[in-house]
């Protein structure tokens, strides 16, 4: 038995049962992590000293009886989330050498359950991407296909947990930042409704549209990881007071889908939607159906304006965000005889081409005169995508669509046409901006042409299936996924699984 293969619930039983050690899980993890890493450069930062520390702490609360679900189970963090004594830079050259002096509290939440953390992962510079090319240090290399991009901006994340570098780990979703990298990458991974998981200390990128989620191998693991992380924190204004379900408790709570009313919206089949794609999507639906549930097609009209909807309200707030960095208070630093110099030397050589690119798309929307028309009537925009979902929901209880109408594509193939990249995330944004959750499951392979579905076992790329839920309804998305992950057992992992 390959111990870096188990999901976490599995292990948690392994270790409960006293059939292993958080040390021996914890050193095949790193073991693996030395036998691919160079091939698929997903960490930014290893912590295998501390991961062994924590380790053997875990060991002793497990002979203690004191266990909890995640007690020495390995994680990634996604290097956007601050943790107390290791770097955190968010990929980005002007935060390289800072160490916080807090964890985030999703952080906080995970090492108090006794999780053991196996390093920061590789990300787009401050979550800003879709393909992990950004980063100012490597791109992250999907373990499908070493040539192809994992997804963006929680690349590294997902490719760890895809490849065995840890059993779950944690990203951040501002547009589908956890979503895509999870159908990229064959894992489960969700988006919470916003103010569902707390935002302290998470480095912020637009502040009204950013969330912390899970990556996980299935969805029990996906939901034992949210429901450690999720509740009220007062140090977040927008964390929201409203208490957190039993998620795992519920996951058979729907005993199949019968009365299930299932919406599909027709304005997500997009033209240009790879064929192979769109079959799996269908037939992932269809088995749905034959779980019990009802298909109604919904429509969301506004969907069309979500793309530059978004691309006018993240960019601004991020260009407020990101002003704090001017190497003074932390990250890089370069003094200059005059203080405006410092600053323009510090910003220009700190951030990359994408995070200029924001900044002045924000700072442009955000200015006299254009304010009004761009920003503005963008918030007016997403009012109207919320009042959609709002309307849809009227008729169906979740949304089944895809995540991205593509599978994985190769590195380099977009990164000099930004526009053709943000496409990828037109499947997701939406979600954010009405601030609603959003579930990936995997739903098959699909050659990489993106041709028809390819035979389970087959080499092919991961495909996922995108539900979305009303505010605060992460334990239907789960019951849902469940019900169909235990109906398609040959689509999960380790049935199906990278050949890294």
């Amino acid at each position: 038995m390959n111990l870096c293969d188990l999901t976490g619930h599995e292990a948690h039983e392994l270790l409960v049962k006293k059939q292993i050690t958080s040390l021996e899980l914890t050193r095949a993890v790193l073991e693996r992590v030395a036998a691919v890493e160079n091939k698929l450069k997903a960490f930014v930062t290893l912590t295998p000293e501390l991961a062994l520390q924590q380790a053997a702490a875990a060991d002793q609360r497990l002979a203690a009886g004191e266990a909890g679900p995640l007690t020495g189970i390995p994680m990634a963090l996604k290097d956007v989330l601050c943790t107390k004594g290791v770097q955190t830079t968010c990929s980005s050259r002007i935060l390289q050498g800072f160490v916080p002096p807090y964890d985030a509290t999703a952080v906080a939440r995970l090492r108090a359950a006794g999780a053991v953390l196996v390093g920061k992962t590789n990300m787009d510079e401050f979550a800003m991407g879709s393909s992990n090319e950004n980063s100012a240090f490597f791109p992250t290399h999907n373990p499908w296909d070493l040539e192809r991009v994992p997804g963006g901006s929680s690349g590294g994340s997902a490719a760890a947990v895809a490849a065995g570098e840890a059993l779950f780990a944690l990203g951040s979703d501002t547009g589908g930042s956890v979503r895509l990298p999870a159908a990229f990458c064959g894992l489960v991974g969700l988006k919470p409704t916003y103010g569902r998981v707390s935002r302290y200390g998470l480095v912020a990128f637009a502040s009204s549209l950013d969330q912390i989620g899970p990556f996980g191998r299935d969805v029990h693991d996906c939901a034992l990881v949210t429901q450690v992380i999720a509740g009220y924190d007062p140090r977040d204004s927008t964390s929201v007071n409203t208490p957190v379900p039993d998620y795992v408790g519920e996951l058979n709570a729907g005993r199949g889908l019968q009365g299930l009313r299932l919406g599909v919206p027709r304005e997500y089949f997009v033209a240009g939607m790879q064929p192979g794609v769109e079959d799996a999507i269908r037939a992932a639906i269809t088995k749905l159906v034959e779980l019990g549930a009802t298909v109604t097609e919904v429509s969301l009209p506004h969907t069309a304006y979500a793309l530059p909807t978004y691309y006018l309200i993240a960019p601004a707030e991020a260009s407020a965000n990101l002003a704090r960095y001017d190497g003074v208070k932390y990250g890089l630093g370069l003094p200059e005889a005059a203080l405006w110099e410092a600053y323009r030397e510090t910003r220009g050589q700190g951030f990359g081409p994408e995070v200029k690119r924001r900044i002045m798309l924000g700072t442009y929307a955000l200015s006299a005169g254009y304010y009004d028309a761009y920003y503005l009537k963008a918030q007016k925009v997403r009012t109207l995508i919320k009042q959609d979902f709002d309307r849809a929901f009227q008729q169906c209880d979740v949304i089944a669509a895809p995540t991205s109408p593509t599978v994985a594509f190769k590195l380099g193939e977009k990164v000099d046409d930004p526009l053709t990249m943000y496409l990828s995330d037109v499947c997701t944004l939406s979600v954010n901006l009405a601030g609603l959750p959003g579930l990936v499951v995997p739903c098959g392979l699909v050659a990489g042409t993106g041709e028809r579905i390819s035979e389970p076992g087959d080499a092919g790329l991961p495909v996922g299936l995108q539900l979305i839920g009303q505010a605060f309804a992460e334990a239907k998305l789960f019951q849902v996924a469940y019900a169909y992950e235990q109906a398609t057992p040959h689509l999960r992992f380790p049935h199906v699984r990278p050949p890294l």
